[in-house]
């Protein structure tokens, strides 16, 4: 599996781009918020990417995107029965990440419906199976921008429990249990670890 490519921007285009590792060209298609991050072209250009194989004939394609929180969002969205890479590309290039989220999380079937190539029913589909995947992050999006440090870690620690499947409203019940009995110097990661353990 190829987890990310690391070479000179050869060719850009905003739906695809090629990626000159070493002397060998990659083309990988791309959604629209990362082509706004893309340096000028024959820049050093770093894309995380997700390598799709088509079941039916064994075609290979490769998808890129310039941040770890657009790979997230797509992987979650092709997670979801009836949408396939290319429709997630869609998806993603018809919106923001955090409005999607904010869609999901607030059952916002109206604005999902317009995006391009979702129709009500998927719409419907989106948030009843990402809701709560996706609902920590839309929820501390905004806290998050101002918060102390010590909120931070506490809002990291939740987002870090709902990636891996929790609730939001759980996983924010479980991190101040694991708060209260951890020190003020506590990192993030032995956070969640106490978490995990006192659940």
């Amino acid at each position: 599996m190829i987890a990310y490519l690391h070479g000179q921007l050869a060719e850009a285009a905003p739906t695809h781009v090629v990626v000159d590792c070493h002397g060998v060209g990659y083309s990988v298609f791309i959604p629209l918020s990362s082509y706004d991050k893309l340096p000028p072209r024959g820049g050093d250009v770093k894309l995380l990417t997700h390598h799709h194989v088509i079941a039916q004939d064994g075609t290979q394609q490769l998808y890129g995107f310039v941040t770890a929180e657009e790979r997230e969002m797509f992987l979650l969205l092709i997670s979801i029965s009836g949408i396939g890479p290319k429709l997630a590309i869609n998806i993603l290039s018809s919106t923001s990440i955090s409005a999607l989220r904010n869609a999901i999380a607030s059952g916002d079937t109206q604005t999902l419906s317009t995006l391009r190539g979702i129709g009500k029913k998927t719409a419907e589909r989106l948030i009843v199976e990402l809701k709560d995947k996706v609902g920590g992050a839309a929820a501390f999006a905004t806290k998050s921008r101002a918060a102390t440090p010590e909120e931070q870690k506490l809002i990291d620690a939740v987002l870090a429990l709902v990636s891996l499947g929790y609730k939001q409203v759980d996983a924010h019940r479980i991190v101040l249990a694991a708060a209260g009995k951890s020190g003020p110097k506590t990192s993030v990661e032995e956070l969640v670890r106490t978490a995990l353990r006192t659940q």
